[in-house]
Formats: structure tokens, sequence, C-alpha cells
């Protein structure tokens, strides 16, 4: 048995603690904003915000218990969203024992001022070597809702990293009959992969807003237009994975990851609400408190694109649908998806 801490207590970070007590684990669920979640999963093992009950064992904590939730832990696994990453990396990343491995469900890409984008786990590695500290970070990508893994459906995803042998250790710890676990060392095309289709669930759900504009939200569905954003977001997204020096197996995850995001969740309102003919600012609004990654992911692409068109690296032309989803965010721009952008001559 190991121990793991889960520093974030949020859906899927809690949601993993389903597999991890499935192995016979013990799970140390560190809660960082909300209290009441904590209280509550003390009280009656129930999540409020999942809204399911954890496994019988986990032990919640709130995080002024953090150093007692940490001692002797086998593993880290940061289940925090990308807006708290830069919290995880200067308040946890420090404490890590050496050779305890962290393991993150966080998915995004990071950009400096020239336009470079790096993955979360590589940035966070690079400068932890730059102070003199070895860690090994580690993360999960693919296809999966946190509500389904807590109902234990079956479930394919991938663990990444630099090492295959601390892979598969982590794979053992949370492999089941239900959580199927591939391995990749091609950290940036699954981070990459993971990070982007934030952006394009945005931009397929674009197509079920102008549905409902049009037909009513009971009205006939048509699949034409979301298959053809699909299609175009799976067209764009790979060019940015080969950039980042991504496989094109592991870009496959990319596509999984897609087709369940756009299914619900805050990405779908969003991108439902902008193709209903609101303005960013309109959807935003109604939307409050409602953490929008794919806002973040898309804008960041968006401008690194930019800057490399600059530098002959990149061409805006061949990403017509993230422009205009970048139009619609951070430029106020009325929708009207480029479909004449989206044909091609293949060869």
């Amino acid at each position: 048995m190991s121990i793991i801490t889960v520093v974030g207590a949020g859906m899927m970070g809690s949601a993993m603690s389903f597999p991890a007590r499935d192995n016979g684990h013990e799970v140390r669920l560190v809660g960082i904003h909300n209290r009441e979640n904590i209280e509550s999963i003390r009280r009656n093992g129930y999540h409020p915000t999942l809204k399911r009950t954890l496994p019988e064992g986990v032990k919640a904590y709130h995080l002024d218990q953090l150093e007692e939730a940490m001692k002797d832990a086998d593993l880290i696994l940061c289940g925090v969203s990308s807006f708290g990453m830069e919290w995880f990396e200067e308040n946890i990343v420090p404490i890590v024992p050496e050779g305890i491995p962290v393991l993150s469900i966080t998915k995004g890409l990071e950009k400096d001022a020239a336009g470079n984008l790096t993955p979360f786990p590589e940035a966070i590695m690079r400068r932890a070597a730059e102070r003199g500290q070895k860690i090994c970070f580690n993360a999960v990508g693919g296809p999966v809702t946190s509500y389904e893994l807590a109902d234990r459906q079956q479930t394919h995803i991938c663990f990444c990293g630099e090492d295959a042998e601390i892979l598969k250790k982590l794979k053992s710890m949370f492999s089941t009959s239900y959580y199927h676990i591939s391995l990749t060392t091609d950290v940036a095309g699954l981070e990459t992969a993971v990070a982007m289709k934030n952006a394009y669930a945005l931009g397929v759900s674009l197509a079920v807003g102008i549905n409902n504009l049009e037909y009513g939200k009971d009205g006939m569905q048509h699949y034409n237009p979301q298959a053809a954003l699909f299609e175009q977001g799976v067209r764009e997204a790979g060019r940015i994975i080969s950039y980042m020096g991504g496989k094109q197996e592991t870009a496959m995850f990319f596509a999984g990851d897609l087709y369940v995001t756009i299914f619900g969740g805050r990405t779908r309102l969003l991108g439902t609400l902008l193709g209903e003919g609101k303005t960013f600012a309109e959807a935003k609004e109604m939307l409050s408190g409602i953490t929008l990654e794919s806002v973040a992911i898309a804008t960041r692409v968006a401008e690194a694109v930019r800057q490399m068109e600059k530098m002959g690296r990149l061409k805006c032309a061949d990403f017509p649908l993230l422009m205009h989803v970048d139009d619609l965010i951070s430029h106020g721009a009325k929708l009207a998806i480029p479909w004449e952008q989206f044909e091609t001559f293949i060869a």
C-alpha cells in the first residue's frame, strides 16, 4: 500500500481517489480553497461539488494541515486547476522530498515573451533544476470526466513523464478494471494535445449555440456543423502538436479528449453562449464563478502563433478556427465562423 497525497480537493483530484482506494492505497485529500468540501467529506464522505460519496477511507485535510498530509507520502498528486499551477509551483513543489514523484491532472502550456510554448511539467522541472532541486513531475492526459471516473466508467487515459520506470510504478498505483492507462515519455505531445482540447471544444460548441439560436434549445439537432468544426480542430491541433515535437500516436489523445469535452462542462457552456450571439463579456458574466481554462489556453496559444508568424515559424492562416475563437474572446468580434478557410487541397 502507498500513501497518495492529493493537493487540491476539486472534482478531478477527488475523483482520482476512486482508482487509488480501489487498489488499497491510503488517500489524503487536501483542500485549498473550499473548506466546506473538506468538512463535508469529514462528516459523511460526500463531496458537494463532485456530487458523489468518496470511497471509504479517504482522509480529508485543510491546507493548514498540509505538513501532516504530506508526511511519508509516496506520491504527490497535483489536483489544482491551470490557474492554480503558479501557486502549486511556489508553495508545494519546493517542499516535495527528493525521490517522491508528482503526478499532475492539470493541463496547460506556458508562453514566454518570445512566444515559445512549454508544457507545465517541463517548465516546472526546468525552474526547479535552476534552483538546485531535482523533481520528477509527471502528468495525466486523455478523455475523462471526473464524475464518470467516480462512477467507475470504462476510461482510457495516458500518463506522461521523462522516466519510464516511474511511469510504470504510477500506473501500478492507479490501474484498475475500469481505469486503463497508457504511458508515454512524449510529454510535449500529450500535454499539448490535452491542453488544446479546451480551446477547440469551445470552437466546436459554437455550432451548438448556432443551432439553439436557429431551431431553439429543444429543436432538432444538426451535427454536420459540429463535425466540421471537430475535424478542423483536429487538423489545427495536429499542427500545433507537431510544432511542439509531439508524436502522431500521442496526438490521438487530443481527439478523444475533445470528444468528451464537447458533451458537457463549462467549455461547452461558454462556446454555446458565444454561438448564440452573446459577446464574451456577456457570456463571462453569465458564467460568473466558473473557471474558464479554455479561455486561457485559446488566447495564449493564439498569441503565440501570431508571434511565431513574425519569425516565420507558423502561419495564422493555418489556424482559422483558433484565430476566430481568440477574436471572439479578446477582440469582441462578432460570430462569423470562417468555413471557407477550412477548405484545403490534399495532394
